[in-house]
């Protein structure tokens, strides 16, 4: 079974994939400073609540966006699991995709995971939305290339900056408000329809121009814990995978695994 690791700027994802399919996830902080033994109780202890064990896993593969926390994964890989895990975009686990961009180097992990599963999954052009730390753009063509794509502030960035930087205004949950009018009558009301409509008229915008952009239909997936809460509150979406990023790592293990 494989072990498959999505390392992002604010949460790590640990997910059991057999065949393809996603038996398991769990979720938790990240933090660089977290060690291999740390990791491994932490997992141990899950593994038995979904009734694995550590003799259940026989792969493992990484992919992050956080360079500090990639030794610690390592470890854990080599030390708990007794494999030597593949990380994503390295050596063989090479994207395998086209990065039809200006600094090929540069594009983060989960934008190319998310680009190869989301191509796997629908065809035609697509734009992928991931709503993580940051909210991303990626158009993928019609034959599996990425073409580049957009980074806006995640949500839950521009909140925090929001308030960090008005000391009056108080800290709110993101939801969605409870009417569709947009003026807000209290301090709390005006925060959250500027934050939530003012984030999905930037979605529907984003997609409209970058669709004017492509020239052709293009369809959008979208991937990432807020995707649900957007998709009641706007017409902009064609699908929604929660999964994406461990889908293309799987996708990419799978690939290495045929091949050797």
């Amino acid at each position: 079974m494989l072990l498959a690791i999505d390392a992002g700027n604010t949460n790590l994802v640990f997910a059991l994939v057999d065949d393809g399919a996603i038996r398991a996830r769990w979720r938790i902080a990240t933090d660089p400073r977290r060690t291999a033994d740390q990791y491994a109780v932490w997992l141990h202890q899950l593994l038995e609540l979904e009734g694995y064990t550590r003799g259940h896993v026989d792969a493992v593969i990484i992919g992050t966006v956080v360079p500090r926390a990639l030794h610690n994964l390592e470890v854990l890989a080599v030390k708990y699991f007794g494999v030597k895990p593949l990380i994503a975009g390295q050596g063989a686990a090479a994207w395998g995709i086209e990065l039809d961009v200006a600094e090929p180097r540069s594009v983060g992990a989960d934008r190319a995971l998310n680009v190869i599963a989301a191509h796997a999954a629908h065809t035609g052009d697509l734009i992928v939305i991931d709503f993580g730390t940051a909210t991303t753009f990626d158009v993928v063509d019609y034959g599996g290339a990425y073409k580049g794509g957009i980074i806006a502030p995640g949500i839950n960035l521009s909140l925090d900056a929001l308030v960090t930087a008005a000391a009056r205004l108080p800290r709110i949950a993101i939801q969605a408000p409870n009417t569709n009018s947009v003026i807000g009558r209290t301090t709390e009301d005006q925060m959250l329809v500027g934050i939530f409509w003012g984030y999905v008229a930037m979605i529907e915008g984003l997609v409209e121009r970058v669709k004017a952009e492509i020239g052709r239909p293009a369809r959008v997936i979208a991937t990432g814990g807020l995707a649900i809460l957007f998709d009641k509150h706007t017409q902009a979406f064609d699908a929604i995978e929660p999964d994406l990023t461990i889908q293309g790592l799987a996708l990419l293990y799978k690939r290495v695994s045929s091949t050797t």
